[in-house]
């Protein structure tokens, strides 16, 4: 008894409403479905309802369902289609053959239309917009019925046809439902069901001057396609009961159940469109897909991982009421996703030159690096070594700072995986900055340990300057201020003025070469990269940082 408790406890409040529905035999098969509308790209917040939807349908072995809800022409582009398709497809969501149009269900929405309105339960106003909203009312007054209420079906289906005929010009009448012009709930005042638009469809063309509203299509397409949960963000809870007054008066056997959750918000994140939009159009950042931004086209872009989604997805858990999530979880999971599944490459991002004064000239030699210190199953690869390295600027200092472990003349020091090294001089500009360091080595200390026994304190990466290739490298900081918050008092964006940094002159290992755009990897006490797909060449690599090595963020 205890086990079927614990089991029942960590299902969630969706999980619980399935199976009830299973095992008082109201769902056969379970049907879930991911539904956006093409007139923008999909952020993270997608993510959380592609996810659930299609874990669900996994769960109980059931069918996800992809549809494009496309019933609004104004805002739709065949851009935005195409976007939608690689974001679902990249999460792993697997929809099979179940990918639909909303589309190309608007003869049967056409037909659902006139079955209301012979039944007495839709009507055709000729109020205008404006008039339309003085009659709802408000929240505290009851709205008033239309003049044409009570327009007889035979009347209110010959204008329908005639509407849809294009008789009549844009806005001058609408199809509305008769419900309840004193309900409580705005959304059952007699909300329209049909407006006329001529508009071309990207999907269905000029074939229609007619078009399904929102509120209207969607629990149609849900019935038509046998839909069994219908699971949505919480901003759709008042208008569950159209949802369903549609599905009942239409008369559906087995109509759908919605099922409405918490929208996932970040903390100093920025996901809205319109906000999106205006720094796209600002310039600040590179297109929909900047890595700055929470688009899942821009984390695919920045290096993020389907699996640190899901595993980000999983911590967050699904729940009835809303909160805001630390921005920090969704980096500690790319982190975690990475650290034992890609390689640990050497990169110099603030090149000075190392000179081992002592190394024979026009020689080098290869050592062997471990692929990943913590994975040894990834094994070993060799890197070239050589008399001149680059070395971080930061690793060498004229004043040594108290508890300074790296070069500064005197101390010896580690090339890690290579050889002992000792400080002996530097060279400096006209204006006091170094420009090379010198060193000695011991060449008995061959891969870092020498057969004194003697101990250093510490260990520098290096690249050799005769076989390092010049990359561009990206460090990205979040494209908000967050001492100030997202939002200005006028609306606009607090813009951090580092969000992104750019090193045009950096040197990494050759081995990287060898890899392909959207490729990740640990670059040594810097952070995880990646191969940035849009502007990265074979003749000129661009790395994305997908995320800083450490954070003080722990989950709980």
């Amino acid at each position: 008894m205890e086990e079927n408790m614990e089991e029942t406890i960590s299902k969630n409040f969706i999980e619980q409403i399935i199976e009830k529905d299973i095992e008082e035999g109201r769902c056969k098969k379970v049907v879930t479905r991911f539904p956006p509308e093409p007139n923008g790209y999909l952020h993270i917040g997608h993510a959380k309802s592609i996810l659930l939807n299609y874990g669900l349908a996994q769960e109980y072995g059931g069918d996800f369902h992809f549809r494009f809800d496309d019933t609004n022409p104004t805002k739709e582009k065949e851009e935005y289609v195409n976007s939608i398709k690689e974001d679902v497809e990249w999460l792993g969501a697997d929809y099979h053959e179940h990918i639909y149009y909303a589309s190309n269900y608007f003869d049967k929405m056409y037909e659902c239309a006139e079955f209301l309105i012979k039944k007495g339960k839709a009507y055709v106003c000729d109020l205008s917009a404006e008039q339309i909203r003085e009659y709802r009312g408000t929240l505290t007054e009851p709205g008033k019925n239309s003049p044409y209420r009570d327009r007889t079906p035979e009347e209110n289906l010959k204008l329908f046809r005639e509407m849809k005929e294009g008789k009549y010009p844009d806005g001058s009448k609408v199809l509305r439902a008769k419900i309840d012009m004193t309900s409580g709930n705005i959304n059952m005042r007699d909300p329209i069901l049909y407006r006329i638009a001529r508009m071309e469809h990207h999907n269905t063309g000029n074939k229609w001057c007619i078009y399904p509203m929102y509120d209207f299509a969607h629990p149609l397409e849900d019935a038509f396609e046998g839909v069994t949960h219908s699971i949505c963000t919480l901003e759709f809870e008042d208008h569950r009961p159209l949802y369903d007054w549609v599905v009942n008066e239409c008369e559906f056997e087995n109509p759908p159940k919605q099922i409405e959750f918490a929208k996932l918000y970040l903390t100093n994140v920025v996901t809205g469109k319109r906000y999106i939009k205006k720094l796209v159009e600002d310039g600040i950042v590179d297109g929909w897909d900047d890595p700055r931004l929470v688009s899942l086209s821009a984390l695919r872009r920045r290096g993020y991982t389907p699996e640190s989604i899901k595993k980000f997805m999983e911590l967050v858990g699904v729940a009835k009421s809303h909160s805001s999530v630390d921005s920090a979880m969704l980096e500690y999971c790319i982190r975690d996703d990475l650290k034992l599944k890609r390689p640990r490459m050497a990169a110099i991002l603030d090149p000075i030159k190392l000179v081992i004064t002592n190394y024979p000239e026009g020689e080098g030699e290869l050592v062997d690096v471990p692929n990943n210190q913590e994975n040894e199953e990834m094994g070993t690869r060799q890197v070239p070594f050589s008399r001149e390295l680059y070395i971080e600027r930061e690793d060498f200092k004229i004043e040594k700072p108290k508890k300074y472990r790296r070069l500064y003349v005197g101390n010896e020091v580690r090339l890690m995986n290579a050889y002992f090294v000792t400080c002996t001089g530097y060279d400096v500009d006209d204006d006091g900055n170094v420009t090379c360091v010198y060193a000695t080595y011991d060449p008995e200390s061959r891969g870092g340990n020498s057969p004194d026994g003697r101990k250093v304190r510490g260990t520098i990466h290096w690249v050799s300057a005769k076989t390092a290739k010049k990359a561009e490298i990206r460090l990205y900081e979040n494209i908000v201020d967050e001492e100030k918050g997202v939002y200005n008092e006028d609306g606009s964006i607090n813009v951090n003025p580092n969000s992104l940094t750019v090193i045009k002159e950096a040197y990494v290992e050759p081995e990287l070469e060898k890899y392909d755009k959207g490729d990740s990897f640990q670059f040594m006490r810097t952070g995880y990269f990646c191969l940035d797909s849009k502007d990265s060449t074979k003749e000129h690599m661009v790395f994305n940082r997908i995320v800083s090595l450490k954070s003080s963020y722990k989950p709980n």
